[in-house]
């Protein structure tokens, strides 16, 4: 089979031939059929976080395929199923945060395309039990994005406890930020999209966005304040001071919900204690969704409540749209069709 694969942080990508793996106890073969690309699949190809992945790898969180074989033991799933291979690749099931509807949470959980072999490649073997099926009405090209891209942002909206008529500021607007907006409106948030980008903020209005900013041009935090302030910001840039910039933006009992994740070499956020103890500010930290959450973010879009917007590519393309994606060419999302 083709896989691109991750042979060093500071090397492109390679296109290999390896053999189709055999899938284990537990485990279910899956023909890839689409995969998106993601930031953190490439902060996973350079080694950019201080948890750093062993190559050799194949990256890839967003894979959707249909499953040809299943491994001893698996009853609840069927060949034939199209299912979707999140960034949760697995958990233990049993440790208090799974127990309590928080395994992305679990300290023994592996990771689809950083600690385990993931969609960047025509067949892959999964966890039986953290595979999502994707249902009809969702297409392979939609559904790898609402993956990662989806889940996270959805979920990022649920921690926040969005009210409706709240004033929503989403930093980003771009594969994960064209959903976020999206998910804001379905609660009923007023929502101002910030960018560099004026073709994203562009899309940001056709996908309902209230106000857009232009931040290479305008200062979010004056031009935020005019609007009223953001009771939410929701943060999916990967630059610390873009953080900074979303803090200081918010109204008293705002919060600022952190998703982006800045290399390591970025440098830490700034936090002043003052605003945060005396406007009474909320910082939260949003990693990922689980199955529940996906299996949502699959059933809204089915209802036809959201909508994908990405460009394909072919996997011998792989190093020239990670390149696309670091010079922000791509206009949302970039899926790998095979």
């Amino acid at each position: 089979m083709k896989a691109a694969v991750v042979t060093g942080f500071t090397e492109p990508l390679q296109i290999q031939d390896r053999d189709v793996p055999v899938p284990g106890a537990g485990q279910v073969l899956v023909r890839i059929e689409t995969s998106g690309l993601c930031h953190t699949d490439i902060h996973a190809a350079h080694g950019d976080w201080p948890v750093k992945p062993t190559p050799p790898f194949v990256p890839g969180h967003e894979g959707v395929g249909i499953i040809e074989a299943l491994g001893e033991g698996v009853t609840h799933r069927a060949v034939g199923d199209r299912v979707a291979l999140p960034w949760l690749g697995h958990a233990c099931g049993h440790c208090d945060h799974c127990v309590r509807g928080w395994e992305t949470l679990c300290e023994e959980q592996q990771n689809t395309g950083y600690s385990i072999d993931g969609g960047f490649a025509e067949y892959a073997v999964a966890d039986a039990t953290y595979v999502v099926p994707v249902p009809d009405g969702v297409t392979p090209f939609d559904a790898a994005p609402l993956t990662c891209a989806g889940v996270t942002t959805y979920k990022a909206v649920k921690v926040a406890g969005i009210r409706p008529t709240e004033r929503v500021a989403i930093f980003g607007i771009g594969g994960l930020g064209h959903l976020a907006l999206q998910y804001a409106k379905i609660v009923g948030a007023t929502v101002t999209a910030v960018d560099v980008d004026d073709a994203k903020l562009e899309m940001a209005l056709e996908l309902g966005a209230d106000h857009v900013i232009n931040a290479g041009t305008t200062d979010p935090g004056p031009a935020l304040e005019a609007l009223g302030g953001a009771d939410v910001a929701i943060v999916l840039a990967v630059i610390p001071s873009v953080f900074e910039t979303a803090f200081a933006a918010l109204r008293r009992g705002g919060r600022l919900v952190c998703v982006g994740l800045p290399p390591e070499t970025e440098g830490p956020m700034a936090l002043p204690i003052f605003p945060t103890v005396l406007k009474g500010i909320s910082v939260i930290g949003s990693i990922v969704g689980t199955r529940q959450d996906l299996t949502e973010v699959f059933e809204l879009h089915a209802r036809g409540r959201t909508r994908v917007i990405a460009d394909t590519r072919k996997l011998d393309e792989v190093n020239e749209a990670i390149d696309d994606v670091l010079a922000g060419r791509a206009p949302a999302r970039i899926v790998f069709e095979f």
